[in-house]
């Protein structure tokens, strides 16, 4: 066989393994909450309902973080780049 068949024969294998490389990747258990319309919405492919909970912003929340940020990345040795 010339290497050109051989690649294509390689490459063909390695996306057929691709398509199911998360079969093993699974818990096998029972779902306590299985469908549960507050954790999985009414149907798998909608949004859940504690996702639509709103909440009332705190200042002093954004304070902090600001103060977070800062400190992480405002630093003189922390240089980006070159």
């Amino acid at each position: 066989m010339n290497r050109k068949n051989i690649l294509a024969i390689a490459s063909i294998a390695l996306l057929a393994i691709a398509c199911d490389y998360q079969k093993n990747n699974n818990i096998k258990q029972a779902d306590l909450r299985e469908g549960d319309q507050y954790v999985y919405g009414v149907h798998p492919d909608s949004a859940a309902a504690q996702t639509k909970n709103k909440y009332t912003a705190k200042p002093e929340n954004e304070v902090r973080a600001n103060k977070i940020r800062e400190k992480l990345f405002n630093d003189s040795t922390n240089t980006q780049g070159n």
